[in-house]
């Protein structure tokens, strides 16, 4: 139990005869059913905390219980107050007190305790300080001009919060508040998230880069391939219907998403690129718009991915590179069941990947028609022809096909209704068609060293690895439920885990400063690695007197000077540096059972683990770099326990390595899970590369889990699921038992095997290095 947790003795705080302290206690005295929780929280901030700051808190207390908030209220703010951490004070807890007492006055009880409680998930979120400070302000004035829409709010403050920036937050409530004006009922159709506007905000912060992000630099990037400036535009916001998730081409306009969802940082730079690329080539190299006629959705559907087909092996014969910018997103495999999407989207990875090798009838026929038809590669008729007789083929072979369901494959092509006149009747891109246009959901490639995926792998790529924060249950604090990977059934089971948070026991830090002490050679070695190395995002510089580029618009001006018989400015060159180091690391720690057992040197696997996760926390705490450090463990798929060593928000101190020197071994080890919340968590930081580092002694495994390979697969799609958010995963193997099960998760290009135990705290700060050159 934490120390913040274990009852202590009662100390006896001197106070006035009229004090608060005294008022509150004798007050608790007349209510039998609410005196022992009272007590807890009493008794647990009584030994943390000075008489004049229990004198504050009590007159907090005090003040919820004049405007008569409830018992629900008081003890919401009490269960509150147990689990504030010591180090933050108790200021921050007195203003939520009586900004609570101001949203009781307009809202009401019920809305009060509601948002208390979500206080909790906000302070998880946003971390304290005057973050925490502004979203008690920000409640308070929806309380004041919106009391109807406090209580929903709070209750979905963890979905409403998933970009976790204070910004975003004040957005949203403001944004509902103009939108809905003295309308009570737009007011909660908006704050109940049942409005489209505001969720395309909670997704639209949440998913950090977007077009407005990309645009310039997409737009440059296509000029560059033919010369023609693209036309971009993204889909109009006020349409009504769902936000576009796929680019469409309008005339001459490329219509591009507002977002792509589940694709972040990199990832989604890249997404945009190779978008806007396939949609010009259709611009460059497509001929007339096909008439629809009476074409069955289905050949509709063919000639679309033929005609992609083809303009991509024209754009890639004049412009060999666009191969390696599209590829990473063919991801089919041939295996599965023999649907019409799953077969369309083989056929789509036959035309493109001359290496990919399909036994399948249909996609072999297909690949052979068009390969019949390359000398007339530059006539677009041949997509029709083609597309007609597959279509022709494919209805023969009684394969089901749903065109309200079906979806066209890869995500970056568009949705290929900018291919076809419709006529008088012809719909604006983004429209439905009888095909519905969105991301095809094709199982990734089976190879575990490959490095490309796609960016959307989920079911609903908008909640690829989110957490869905639930209330307490009877065993403890649940802060999300995460999906699983059925290997036998090949689906994934939504909700599938649970993740509790268990508070970190405050240990000795002197533990482990007492180790790294007998390690001092190797942290020599390591501060000189950190002198040395220099890790950021390269910055380009404009205007400069020398570079290794001219700067087009400095020439421009340089002649125009000259011209004009001035002086001209000789700064004409560009150059790139590095300026900052941007980088964010997560250390993901096994705990379990097997971390017990002792070395021949006498320490313990945890005790190894633990020493070289100190030496690598030095080096990045000297760096600068923000960094967590999580430890898990579990026991079945209802308790998946991760503590909080340290988090991105808080410095590493002695309490930190308290934290780490009191971590100790116990239950399972089920790792997907984990990965998956150690996405969910690293996604939050604001840094330029993202990265995950696991420690484990073993193969997943758990106590309701009878193949340990069930775990293995669950845990290779949560790693993937983390390069599908623009975030590095590697493993770090202690012994070899777990290497093979390593590199299936991880791929063995980022797993590392550390044969002796011994040498982890060497080798683990030797590869962050190395990762953080990349």
């Amino acid at each position: 139990m934490s120390a913040a947790l274990r009852p202590v003795s009662l100390r006896v705080i001197p106070s006035p005869s009229d004090g608060a302290v005294r008022r509150v206690h004798l007050l608790m005295r007349q209510r039998d059913a609410l005196r022992p929780l009272f007590r807890l929280a009493w008794d647990n901030l009584a030994g943390r905390f000075e008489a004049d700051e229990l004198e504050g808190w009590a007159a907090g207390v005090l003040a919820l219980a004049d405007v008569n908030a409830g018992p629900s209220c008081l003890v919401a703010f009490w269960e509150i107050s147990r689990n504030h951490p010591t180090e933050e004070g108790i200021a921050s807890l007195i203003a939520g007190a009586h900004t609570a007492t101001n949203i009781c006055r307009h809202a009401g009880a019920q809305a009060t305790a509601a948002t208390i409680v979500s206080a909790a998930v906000a302070r998880r979120i946003l971390r304290a300080g005057p973050n925490l400070a502004r979203w008690w302000r920000t409640m308070d004035e929806l309380a004041q001009r919106a009391p109807e829409s406090v209580e929903p709010v709070a209750s979905r403050m963890g979905e409403i919060l998933a970009a976790a920036n204070i910004y975003a937050f004040e957005s949203f409530v403001a944004a509902g508040l103009k939108l809905a004006g003295s309308d009570k009922r737009k007011r909660l159709k908006f704050f109940t998230l049942q409005d489209e506007l505001a969720r395309r905000l909670i997704e639209r912060a949440s998913a950090g880069v977007g077009f407005a992000e990309t645009e310039r630099q997409t737009k440059a990037f296509v000029t560059s391939l033919w010369g023609r400036p693209p036309l971009l535009r993204s889909f109009p916001a006020d349409t009504g219907q769902a936000p576009q998730r796929r680019a469409g081409i309008a005339g001459p306009l490329i219509r591009m998403p507002e977002i792509y969802r589940g694709v972040q940082g990199e990832a989604a730079y890249s997404l945009y690129k190779a978008a806007a690329a396939h949609a010009q080539a259709h611009l460059v190299f497509g001929g007339a718009r096909f008439p629809v006629g009476t074409l069955k959705p289905l050949q509709v559907a063919l000639v679309t991915l033929i005609e992609d087909a083809r303009i991509e092996l024209l754009a890639m014969r004049q412009l060999p590179g666009l191969r390696k910018l599209w590829s990473p997103y063919h991801v089919a495999v041939a295996a599965g069941v023999a649907t019409a999407p799953t077969l369309l989207a083989r056929l789509a990875r036959a035309l493109f990947d001359p290496s990919y090798d399909d036994d399948d009838s249909f996609v072999a026929k297909g690949r052979m028609m068009f390969e019949a038809r390359l000398p007339r590669l530059e006539d677009a008729a041949i997509s029709r022809e083609i597309g007609m007789l597959l279509g022709n083929d494919l209805g023969q072979m009684r394969v089901q096909f749903n065109a309200k369901t079906y979806v066209v494959e890869p995500v970056y092509r568009d949705d290929g209704l900018g291919l076809w006149d419709f006529g008088d009747e012809a719909p604006s891109s983004g429209e439905t068609l009888d095909l519905a246009v969105d991301a095809a959901r094709v199982e990734p490639r089976e190879d575990p060293d490959q490095t490309s995926i796609r960016p959307d792998l989920q079911e609903d790529a908008g909640k690829v690895g989110r957490a869905r924060p639930v209330a307490r249950d009877q065993r403890g604090i649940v802060i999300a439920k995460y999906p699983e990977w059925d290997r036998a059934h090949d689906v994934e089971r939504p909700e599938w885990t649970t993740v509790r948070e268990v508070l970190a026991k405050p240990g000795d830090p002197r533990l482990v400063e007492e180790a790294l002490e007998r390690a001092d050679v190797l942290r020599n070695r390591i501060r000189r690695l950190v002198r040395g190395v220099r890790v950021g995002r390269t910055i380009r510089l404009k205007r400069q007197l020398e570079g290794h580029d001219l700067d087009l618009d400095a020439v421009i001006d340089t002649g125009i000077a000259l011209r004009l018989r001035e002086e001209p400015d000789p700064r004409v060159f560009r150059a790139t540096t590095s300026r900052h180091r941007d980088l964010a690391v997560l250390l993901l720690l096994d705990i379990s059972e097997s971390t017990r057992d002792r070395l021949a040197s006498g320490a313990s696997v945890l005790e190894v683990e633990r020493l070289a996760v100190a030496v690598l926390a030095e080096a990045m705490s000297a760096l600068g770099d923000p960094f967590s450090m999580l430890a898990f463990a579990s026991n079945g798929r209802d308790d998946v326990e991760m503590t909080t060593v340290k988090g991105f928000g808080e410095p590493y101190d002695r309490a930190c390595v308290g934290r780490l020197a009191a971590l100790s071994s116990g239950l399972s080890t089920r790792l997907g899970a984990a990965l998956r919340h150690a996405g969910e968590v690293i996604s939050h930081a604001r840094s330029f590369r993202k990265l995950v580092i696991v420690l484990t002694d073993g193969e997943p495994s758990d106590i309701d889990v009878a193949d340990p390979l069930d775990l293995v697969e669950d845990a290779r799609r949560a790693a993937v699921g983390l390069r599908a958010r623009g975030i590095d995963g590697f493993g770090v193997v202690l012994g070899s038992g777990a290497m093979n099960s390593a590199s299936r998760i991880f791929g063995r290009g980022n797993t590392m095997l550390v044969p002796r135990v011994e040498d982890l705290p060497a080798r683990l700060s030797e590869l962050y290095f190395r990762l953080a050159r990349r």
